[in-house]
């Protein structure tokens, strides 16, 4: 099952980082989110997650979060929390 949790704002290339705005509920360390776009669509464990350059273990709606990501992902790429 999914759920749109937030949608993606920036993509670091070189290092890459994306930054996510959270929209609804929140999302921790360890949770799989998939990334969905045009050009996008791959799931991935969340390893690390920081807001303003510090590393949290969650984050709630509202924050913008920076989450190291597997792939290349796009500005207003849609981000879903998979659960069981």
């Amino acid at each position: 099952m999914e759920k749109r949790v937030g949608i993606i704002t920036h993509y670091f290339g070189k290092i890459g980082v994306a930054v996510m705005k959270i929209e609804s509920d929140s999302v921790k360390i360890g949770d799989t989110i998939r990334i969905k776009g045009k050009h996008t669509d791959f799931t991935q464990t969340i390893d690390s997650m920081q807001v303003e350059h510090e590393s949290v273990d969650a984050a709630n709606a509202g924050d913008e979060v920076g989450l190291k990501v597997t792939d290349q992902v796009h500005e207003k790429d849609e981000v879903y929390l998979v659960s069981e």
